[in-house]
């Protein structure tokens, strides 16, 4: 996520030079085909552990293992990243012809990288409790410019409780405090919903060492990990979440949707805080524990039932509901808010919590303390925590890890005096699901940098339905010169493509860094997009996560009564 970073517009002739150094070397591109030669290889799944909280799924099986146990990190693929392009100095390639520059090979490395974090799940019928699944099946991709990527994503069923999650996560800093809240968020929301039955079934099973029902039904992709390392911990303290509940005479059966999402959301940024502030079991896990306080990572996590969505947002992920319309056409509606500076609501909340003096000083360049630019987020402990308590905890954490080589600093924020400044409190959003809805884009905001909500809905709905939907020629469009004519025919013509991918995913970031000012797929530009080395792509553009979810429009339909 580029909290600290600026908006660099990469011009058509900057493209055509990156493109060039690339085929002369084509090392970034070329290594990371040759180390992805299945382009949609089924989730791993494993056998049965003596004691699991979730279990893991393919497309055609599901089998439990214990939480946090997913297999080591393999090789990540191509990192990069852009803030937006001008296609300026458009001149200076008018004539350069793709075909005969033996491009094609650099396109199906394009492919590659692009595909290399492809993941398409149909979901079973029924949820984990027999009921009906209101998903019929969801698709999501990722793709990095940091090196390594910075950005989580998670879907799991809830196997006690009713309805899947899916989140989003944007890290900054680094990549631990993502990769925490990834692992554990979706089970402190399911645990928090569990009847007061299920969490004595939990706590029976710790106590005599018998198999733990599982909690979670985990879709994962191959590329994606969990800290292994602090597995131990992360069970513990989700043990004394549910033990809490449990002392709670107002849990019964169990949270509503909305107080489990708010309640988990806060209750993890506090586990993350405490965690690395007390003595754990190794050096590594203590590493660990402190990278990810001191990182942070907004998160946009969706709870799915049948009744409709609770949307959490902690940050500038974003989540769009795609509903089409009687006549075919699409529109899309929020159900997030990005939490940043340009949202008066949320400037203004965070002003409020600090002293009047601070007003010119609390938000500086639509950043935090002139630093941060999302105002909610997990961890960032540097806008939490007294000045004498990041001291203490960075002082005794050089005893176990090299504070240099993790980046970690003894410093604060300019102008910080009424800490904290920042917290994970996220804004809920209710949606009751309708026929017409058909289906929701979680997403990072290095895809928002690129495309507006309603173009990412119409390019999903298109990719849906195969229907290009084009506008009749105005009054105004009848008036257009030869060349404004030829320019809006060939944004219809490129509206109209055929769909490259058939990943929705990896069809929406093609297009976000690969459109030019005609709505044309410009493989040229989307080439060098791909080809600018991780200690420069971080400078054009952001890592990318997307996430889409389709819903179960017949079984919509049947709970409306059979209307469309």
């Amino acid at each position: 996520m580029g909290c600290l970073g600026v908006c660099v517009g990469m011009s058509r002739c900057v493209c055509m030079r990156v493109l060039s150094q690339a085929r002369s070397c084509s090392t970034l591109v070329s290594s990371v085909s040759s180390s992805h030669t299945v382009l949609h290889r089924p989730l791993l799944s494993s056998s049965s552990s003596s004691s699991s909280f979730s279990s893991s799924s393919s497309s055609s099986s599901c089998s439990f293992r214990s939480p946090w146990s997913w297999p080591a990190q393999p090789a990540r693929p191509l990192s990069s990243r852009t803030h937006g392009g001008s296609d300026e100095d458009e001149d200076d390639e008018d004539d350069y012809d793709v075909a005969s520059s033996g491009f094609q090979v650099g396109r199906l490395q394009m492919d590659n990288v692009l595909r290399a974090n492809e993941q398409s799940v149909r979901v079973p019928e029924f949820d984990g409790r027999g009921g009906p699944s209101p998903v019929l099946k969801f698709e999501s991709n990722q793709l990095g410019a940091n090196a390594p990527l910075e950005d989580r994503r998670c879907a799991a069923t809830c196997l006690r409780t009713r309805g899947m999650l899916f989140g989003v996560f944007d890290g900054h800093g680094g990549h631990a405090c993502a990769q925490a809240v990834s692992e554990r968020l979706p089970y402190y929301v399911a645990t928090a919903m569990m009847p007061e039955a299920s969490l004595e079934d939990l706590e029976v099973a710790m106590e005599t060492g018998r198999p733990v029902p599982p909690i979670l039904q985990w879709y994962k992709h191959h590329n994606d990990y969990n800290y292994r390392e602090s597995a131990e911990l992360y069970v513990q303290h989700l043990r004394v979440f549910w033990q809490e509940l449990l002392l709670s005479e107002e849990h019964g059966e169990g949270l509503s949707p909305p107080d489990a999402l708010s309640y988990a959301f806060l209750r993890l940024d506090s586990d993350l805080s405490l965690e690395a502030q007390v003595p754990l079991a190794s050096d590594l896990m203590r590493s660990t524990a402190v990278q990810a306080a001191f990182a942070g990572s907004t998160a946009c996590l969706a709870h799915v039932t049948t009744e409709g969505i609770y949307v959490a947002n902690a940050g500038d992920c974003r989540a769009v509901l795609g509903v089409q319309d009687e006549d075919g056409s699409w529109s899309a509606v929020p159900l997030s808010r990005d939490h940043t500076a340009l949202n008066a609501d949320e400037l203004a909340r965070v002003r409020a919590q600090h002293p009047a003096s601070e007003r010119d000083t609390v938000v500086a360049d639509e950043r935090l303390l002139g630093m941060l630019m999302p105002l909610r987020a997990f961890g960032d402990v540097r806008f939490k925590w007294s000045r004498e308590l990041q001291e203490s905890v960075l002082e005794s954490g050089a005893s176990c890890c090299d504070l240099e080589e993790l980046h970690l600093h003894q410093y604060s924020p300019p102008h910080y005096l009424t800490p904290p400044y920042l917290d994970a409190a996220p804004e809920l959003t209710f949606h009751r699901l309708r026929p017409q809805d058909r289906f929701l884009i979680l997403a990072s905001d290095g895809l928002w940098d690129e495309l507006g909500s309603a173009e990412a809905v119409r390019l999903v709905g298109q990719h849906l339905t195969g229907v290009h939907l084009q506008a009749p020629v105005s009054a105004r469009e009848r008036r257009l010169s030869l060349g404004q004519m030829r320019q809006l025919l060939q944004r219809r013509r490129a509206r109209a493509a055929p769909a490259l991918d058939r990943n929705v995913a990896t069809h929406l970031i093609r297009h976000a860094l690969g459109t030019n000012e005609y709505g044309e797929l410009d493989q040229e530009r989307l080439a060098a997009m791909l080809a600018l080395p991780s200690d420069l792509a971080r400078m054009y553009r952001d890592d990318i996560t997307v996430t889409v979810v389709y819903f179960n429009s017949n079984l919509l339909k049947t709970r409306h009564g059979g209307s469309a």
